[in-house]
């Protein structure tokens, strides 16, 4: 009883933190590699590719989709990603009287590598079966930990110092937990990175590209029916699916941030059949992309609008 009161006490800090920290809608980056997310609505889902990070929900409840699989959670669960993935994720949960609110940090591979050694947790996973999301109980060690490292944010100067610290032991307790696997996924060891990771970051660079899996399958030291397995059972998608993703949402950014037409926003990121692209595009954002944008800069024109109000 008296650990459920405490892990109550901690939520009921850090909703007071985030609230303070941030006052709008939005994301901000207090700190270096910690963002706090502020919501006063149920928002449409957003479709981005996420690093890997360690996020925690204080108030309010969000789904994350990746592939065909959902993951849904709240104050009572954190989200931990492992590589960079084409997510879409939706608040579920938000009102002006108690708006959505979280705090992410981002998982840089070399200090979990640091970590790991420090505390002689060195075993990587051994086979690719260790998919690259995941939700998972926060206890309340960790929340302890989440709400140091959020007054911090009140105190720069002290920031220096102790966010390092805290972020380490943050990273501990993730290893040492349930996600420890999972965590030890991002983690370069003595040059030494996961063959999917491997994989994942070819996928990143040369998404513009035409996809080679016997290539890139050989490469890894896989078959090709081998290294399909193990790509979907770590990103929930096949390779391909993985690219598409990727070229679409380039493609959509490409249009949004820089005014770039749709054929040659498509070209950019490696279509070379305009109607292709449409479809593709509308099965993904369910607009075609010339609707898609007039919709992105009308809800984009009503957000400044109400801001301005």
């Amino acid at each position: 009883m008296n650990s459920m009161r405490q892990a109550q006490a901690h939520m009921d800090e850090l909703v007071e933190l985030i609230a303070q920290a941030i006052r709008e809608d939005g994301v901000i980056e207090p700190l270096k590699g910690i963002r706090l997310r502020r919501s006063s609505s149920p928002n449409e889902p957003l479709h981005s590719v996420s690093a890997p990070t360690f996020n925690v929900i204080a108030q309010g409840s969000k789904e994350v989709q990746l592939g065909e699989e959902r993951y849904r959670y709240d104050p009572y669960h954190y989200c931990i990603g492992t590589v960079e993935l084409p997510l879409v994720s939706q608040v579920i949960e938000a009102s002006r009287e108690r708006p959505y609110l979280s705090i992410g940090l981002e998982l840089d591979p070399i200090l979990v590598g640091s970590v790991m050694m420090e505390s002689g947790h060195t075993a990587l996973p051994n086979d690719a079966n260790v998919k690259a999301l995941n939700v998972s109980t926060l206890d309340t060690s960790l929340l302890d930990a989440v709400v140091r490292l959020a007054r911090l944010i009140n105190t720069p100067n002290e920031a220096q110092v102790l966010a390092p610290l805290v972020t380490r032991e943050i990273i501990y307790r993730l290893l040492t937990g349930v996600e420890g696997d999972r965590l030890c996924y991002i983690a370069v060891l003595g040059g030494y990175t996961p063959p999917i990771a491997k994989a994942i970051e070819r996928l990143h660079q040369d998404f513009d590209q035409p996809l080679r899996i016997d290539s890139i399958a050989r490469e890894l030291g896989m078959s090709v029916s081998g290294f399909h397995h193990h790509f979907k059972a770590v990103t929930a998608m096949s390779p391909l699916q993985f690219q598409k993703r990727l070229r679409l949402q380039e493609a959509r950014r490409l249009m949004l941030g820089k005014g770039i037409d749709a054929a040659s926003a498509a070209y950019r990121v490696g279509y070379h059949d305009a109607s292709h692209f449409n479809r593709e595009y509308k099965s993904l954002f369910g607009l075609p992309p010339m609707r898609d944008m007039e919709r992105l800069r009308e809800a984009a024109g009503e957000s400044i609008s109400m801001a301005a109000d």
